[in-house]
């Protein structure tokens, strides 16, 4: 704040007015703005500090949502591997077991696929207005036709209303005219699509499409343009052999048929899948683990521990240095690394070669402790329940999760406490404002009454001067008499 004061000495007194004012205002100025900027200090430190570590949850938080990923999991006690990716590929889950499997594909499941008759007229032929109504495997759905409809819009209507259920509709448009085609995601024997309701859109899913010969080439057929059904061949199962024994599936997707296994049909042909305690990727998969707790718990080290001098004592606080807080978030994490979780002969953390450093508070993984164990004992798949749990609740990972949640979820603890805070920082602000009015006011006053002192002074001097020269003038005048 610019000083109201004019620098210089006061005109009448020849006293330094300017350093008067000011060391009398910084006197009364001095403690409360020491307090305000020492709290200010700390206010800004501890609103820094909230940050950091919000953004040290968030990060562990991703991690651990990351390994106890249903989709990509990062903790299968056994990996299968698919000798021929292009035939299927394969995941494995804790039930799993050691073994080698030969799959010969035969043939992939198949979804319907139907088309109407030709219409002459192309994508804009007209059609009847009314309700179509599409069946599939004794499941019916309505669309709704309004007058004025053309054979595109008909393929619209069917998009929008039925895309949710894995049926959509094309246009297929050839020397003949345009067919509406219709097809279906869901796959399977006896999934046929039957179209009723609309003349000209009567189609028979369960009927191959009918042919007429090819002019053009003597033997061979072509689609005939006024027949409607399914193109090509009828909606089918997958059909396989597992170490000879013949399996079928609805779908691509086989889950149940060897147990542990999950298997993704990808074409006809033949592949070994081998089963195998996954030492490896769990190997990964923990020092992850363990990478991500040991990064929060040093972030949150980094705010509470002051730094240390030279003698061993404490010099320079650390943004929530002595705030019990951060300390309640790793005790509440730290609680669950020693809850024994849902596994049968391994429940924790130290039968895998994790331990804790007393000091540090961060976790050691030793490596070979974790080969030995799982070589001697073959605690592939009771990793991944010590880990994941037996339901979506109960792992290690989930229950991290949930200790962290009543800190990092929205209006939680750490979003109070930063509401708080700048609750104090404006206050600190208006602290200061305050303050600064004072000071300016005090300033003034101050500054008017020395000048007015430095007047008086001044006139008082000029009084005097004037009556020492009018006893000179007489002391003269009297010489001369």
């Amino acid at each position: 704040m610019a000083s109201p004061i004019t620098p210089g000495l006061g005109l009448g007194s020849g006293i330094d007015i300017n350093s008067i004012v000011t060391a009398l205002v910084n006197s009364d100025k001095s403690a409360k703005q020491t307090q305000i900027t020492t709290q200010t200090t700390i206010n800004t430190s501890k609103i820094s500090g909230i940050g950091t570590l919000k953004s040290a949850l968030a990060a562990y938080q991703a991690a651990m949502n990351k390994l106890n990923s249903a989709t990509s999991p990062a903790f299968s006690g056994f990996a299968a591997i698919s000798s021929a990716p292009t035939v299927l590929t394969t995941t494995s889950d804790n039930t799993a077991v050691n073994g080698t499997y030969t799959i010969k594909v035969d043939n992939l499941a198949t979804g319907s696929k139907v088309a109407s008759a030709s219409f002459a007229g192309g994508a804009s032929s007209a059609i009847p207005t009314g309700t179509l109504n599409i069946s599939q495997n004794g499941t019916a759905y309505s669309v709704a036709i309004p007058s004025g409809a053309t054979l595109q819009s008909t393929r619209d209507a069917i998009n929008t209303t039925l895309g949710a259920q894995g049926i959509s509709a094309n246009i297929v448009t050839d020397s003949n005219g345009s067919r509406l085609v219709i097809g279906s995601t869901t796959t399977g024997k006896g999934t046929d699509l039957i179209v009723s309701g609309i003349a000209g859109l009567e189609i028979d899913g369960s009927q191959i499409m009918g042919t007429i010969p090819d002019p053009a080439n003597p033997g061979a057929t072509l689609p005939d343009p006024n027949s409607a059904g399914t193109i090509g061949a009828l909606a089918a199962d997958a059909n396989l052999t597992i170490d000879g024994l013949a399996v079928t599936s609805k779908t691509n997707t086989v889950n149940s048929s060897v147990s542990g296994l999950s298997m993704t049909l990808v074409a006809a042909g033949t592949s070994t899948v081998t089963v195998a305690t996954n030492t490896t990727g769990l190997q990964t998969s923990i020092q992850s683990f363990v990478d991500a707790y040991n990064t929060l718990v040093r972030t949150v080290n980094s705010l509470t521990q002051a730094t240390v001098g030279a003698d061993g004592k404490p010099t320079v606080s650390a943004a929530m240095t002595g705030d019990a807080m951060p300390r309640s978030l790793i005790a509440d994490i730290r609680k669950e690394l020693t809850t024994p979780g849902p596994g049968g002969q391994l429940s924790v953390l130290a039968q895998l070669g994790i331990t804790t450093d007393q000091k540090a508070g961060t976790l050691n993984f030793d490596s070979a402790k974790f080969t030995k164990a799982m070589t001697s004992k073959s605690l592939g798949g009771e990793v991944q329940t010590l880990f994941t749990g037996t339901n979506s609740t109960n792992g290690l990972l989930a229950r991290m999760s949930a200790a962290i949640k009543p800190y990092s979820q929205t209006g939680g603890i750490l979003d109070q406490r930063t509401t708080s805070l700048n609750k104090q920082k404006s206050e600190l602000s208006n602290q200061q404002m305050a303050l600064d009015l004072r000071v300016t006011s005090l300033t003034a006053s101050l500054t008017a009454k020395y000048n007015a002192m430095d007047l008086l002074v001044g006139q008082m001097k000029a009084t005097a001067t004037n009556i020492t020269s009018f006893f000179d003038s007489l002391n003269a005048q009297a010489s001369k008499s």
